[in-house]
Order: structure tokens, then sequence, then C-alpha cells
């Protein structure tokens, strides 16, 4: 169920938000009314996959719960468990599609469909695993932790919430004081991810889709080049930062923080600072449960290295399986190399100088990131320098409005916890904006969250 589509905004949470405050005073029937709700959520895209994503959560529970001195082999057993089922439903084909290049000869493919948003309740549970096996997490009761594992609002794209994040916060009273300043810096929220999902995302999607599928039969022109690769770099922030907002702003409605995902990455002087604020939950989770134990920056130049090539390797690889995808991390792995080799020097280039440098990094990643292969990635820079001749692109005065937005706009969260007033106007344009966009959305079929296929 997509969180822009008319079944969603119109049926499911008004439905859900009811029932959710009218059991507000009765902790156990909320939470386990908001499980139900979640297993309805993700089983409306396909409920064959409840069983995994259940199974999942109750094998890592039990595990954890019976991982007693003697016995703490469990821990690590589990985190290996999570990781195989991770592999078999997203790497298997791509590991027999990458042994097929290598022997030359066709091998049977395994056909399976990836579960939608395993990449994200998988981590989840590993985190809990890990901090388990450090002796840093309690043990939850079931209802508990099967709630952490597949609440609705962040169970499909993120943000990916640790459990000392999230524990407490359901124990704490939907009806304590602030229960309208937080639905409505919620809600607001909430309908800023949708117009940034509906009126800029999926705006720019055709022109993006449109370069890039030139690019595949040689180098697009210059123009069609950088209007689809900026139009791609646009899209991808609006789309997976809407669905951050749009989960964030859910969840605070029902009185519950979730972390902040992006804090204006299109800002970044540098790549380091980038990784700092862009998908800040799974840089997080590569920086404590990979880098960090590869050896980080503390055990010399060789092991900062292999640290950081590894954890950016696997941030690609996570990202979808496809060698364009792991050399895509593996160039920003080099890339954060250079870049603190540069921090070490004592010059400083103007702000504008470093932004322009570090953006121009990222959106050549970015071609390689949307690319479907390396082929149509050459092709694509190619066009960028101008050697697919002159064209004259498109959608140039929405890249322009979208670029504005990511550059010189606050962040979503910052702006909508903290800076905006509680005037009737902002609420009457929140109403406005929301009617608009359901609208919008009536006009045809919803888009889907590109980082749904991660």
């Amino acid at each position: 169920m997509l969180f822009q589509s008319q079944v969603f905004l119109l049926l499911f949470l008004p439905v859900v938000f009811g029932a959710f405050f009218l059991l507000a005073r009765r902790m156990v029937a909320r939470e386990w009314m908001l499980i139900v709700a979640s297993a309805f959520f993700y089983g409306w895209w396909d409920a064959r996959f409840l069983p995994l994503l259940f199974g999942q959560a109750v094998l890592s529970w039990l595990l954890v719960r019976f991982a007693r001195p003697g016995f703490r082999f469990l821990l690590p057993l589990g985190i290996a468990l999570n990781l195989g089922v991770l592999a078999l439903f997203k790497y298997a084909d791509f590991a027999v599609e990458s042994l097929e290049a290598l022997l030359g000869e066709p091998l049977p493919r395994s056909a399976l469909i990836l579960p939608i948003g395993i990449s994200f309740y998988t981590f989840q549970i590993i985190s809990y695993l890990a901090d388990a096996q450090r002796g840093v997490a309690p043990r939850y009761g079931l209802r508990r932790f099967v709630l952490y594992v597949s609440f609705f609002p962040q169970l499909i794209a993120g943000p990916i919430v640790r459990h000392n994040e999230i524990m407490l916060q359901f124990d704490q009273d939907p009806l304590r004081p602030g229960l309208g300043e937080r639905i409505g810096r919620g809600a607001t929220l909430f309908v800023i991810g949708l117009l940034k999902k509906v009126f800029l995302a999926d705006q720019l999607a055709p022109i993006a889709d449109g370069a890039f599928a030139a690019a595949t039969g040689g180098a697009p022109g210059l123009g069609d080049a950088w209007s689809g690769a900026l139009a791609f770099s646009l899209q991808l922030f609006f789309d997976f930062s809407a669905y951050s907002d749009m989960a964030i702003g859910l969840a605070m409605v029902m009185g519950i923080r979730l972390p902040t995902n992006f804090d204006a990455p299109y800002r970044a002087r540098n790549l380091q600072e980038f990784w700092r604020r862009w998908h800040i939950t799974l840089s997080r989770f590569l920086r404590d449960y990979v880098y960090i134990p590869l050896g980080g920056s503390r055990h010399g130049t060789r092991r900062y290295v292999f640290a950081a090539m590894a954890t950016m390797g696997l941030c690609g690889l996570w990202h979808g399986a496809g060698w364009t995808f792991v050399v895509w991390g593996l160039m920003h792995g080099a890339g954060l190399i250079v870049a603190r080799g540069f921090g070490a020097v004592p010059v400083r280039l103007p702000y504008v100088v470093s932004w322009a440098i570090t953006m121009g990094f990222v959106l050549i990643g970015w071609v390689l990131f949307r690319a479907v292969d390396f082929a149509s990635a050459t092709a694509m820079l190619a066009g960028l320098a101008g050697l697919g001749g002159a064209a004259p692109g498109e959608g140039w005065a929405l890249i322009a409005v979208g670029a504005a937005i990511a550059v010189l706009g606050p962040a979503s969260v910052t702006f909508a916890f903290e800076q905006l007033k509680p005037y009737r106007a902002v609420a009457a344009l929140a109403a406005a904006g929301f009617v608009a966009a359901v609208l919008e959305v009536g006009e045809g079929a919803p888009v889907s969250f590109i980082y749904f296929q991660f």
C-alpha cells in the first residue's frame, strides 16, 4: 500500500488513527491493533510474504530469549540467518548472473520475488541482535518486538530505527500534553512529503527516464544528458526524503518520534558531510556495525582505507544487486578517503568551490547509480561531456525549482518540527496541499517509491 494512494489516505489512515486514539489508554490493545494494521498494510502488496516478515521477527526474538550463558552463539547465528534470508531473496540471482558471465554458460535462476522492505526491516533486526551480542540491548516482550519490526510508517523504506530509539516511546500515553501540536506538526510534515512525492519527484521522473533510456543507445545530447542527470538527482532526493517525511510525520501523529533521515544533503560542502546528511539512519548503521568493527580510523591508514572501502562497497551492494551499485559504493569510498586526506591540508577552499566539487562528484555517482549497466553509464557521462552533440534538454523550469528547494530550502523535519508557527493560514495551506495531492493521484495509478526496489 503506497502512502500517496487514495486507499491509504482516505481509508486506511482514518481507520487506523481512529482506532489508535480510541485505544489510547489501553496499551496492550493499541499495540496489537498497530501490529494488525501493519500486517494489513504490508500484506496489501503481497500477503505471501507476511510469514517471512513475522517469521524473521519471532525467530530473532526467540534467539535472544534463549541466548543465556553457554548459548551466546545463538546471537551471531541469528545475524547470519537474517543476512542469509536477505542474501537469498536479494542476491541469489545476482550471484548466478555473475557466475554465468564468468563461465560463459547459461545457469538456472531462482526467479524469487524480492519482498518489499526486506533490506530495511532486516537491518533493524540485525541492529538489535548485534546490540544484544554486545550486552547493550534488553530482552523485550514478543508483542513489543514484533511491533518494533513491523511498525507500518517505517516498515517498507525506513528510517532504519534502532530499538533504543523507539521501544520506550511505545509506553508513552498518546493523549499526554502536547497532543494537538504533535498531530499538527506530524500531519504537516506528512503533507510536505506527499507534495514532494506527487508534484516534484513524480514530475521529474519522465525527464530522467527519457535521458537514461536514450543513453542505452549511445551518448545523449548535452542538454538532454544534463537535464536527465540533474532531474534524477533531484527525483531521488525528493522521492526518498518524501517517504521519510511521511513516515516520520505519521509516527509523530501517534506521539512517536522517528529519527531524521535527511538533513538538506545537497548543501554539503564535502563528501563526509554529504553522508552525514543523506540517508542518515543507514549511514549510522554502517558506521556502527561495519565501519567501526572493521577498525575505523583508529588503527592506522591501511586499516582505515580497508574499512572505508569495505563499508561503502557494502553500502552499494545494499542498494542493489548489481555491479553498478557496488562500483558506485566503492567510488564513494574512494571519494571519502580522498576528502579525508584533503581535510588534513591546512588550506580551505571557498564554500562555493568545495560545494560545487562535492555536488559534481555526487552527480557523477548518481549517473552510475541510475544507469542499467556500465555501457549506458559511460554513454551518459559522455553526453555530460558534450560528446553526444548539442541538445536543448527539457524540464529546466521544474529542475530549477527543485534545485532551489533542495539547496536553499530548510530540511523538511526541521521546518515542520522546529520552525513552523501554528498559524491558521499554515493549516489552510497544508489542507489545500493535501486535497491537491489526492486529486492529482486520482488522475492515474500512484507511482511507487524508488527505494522500494532496494
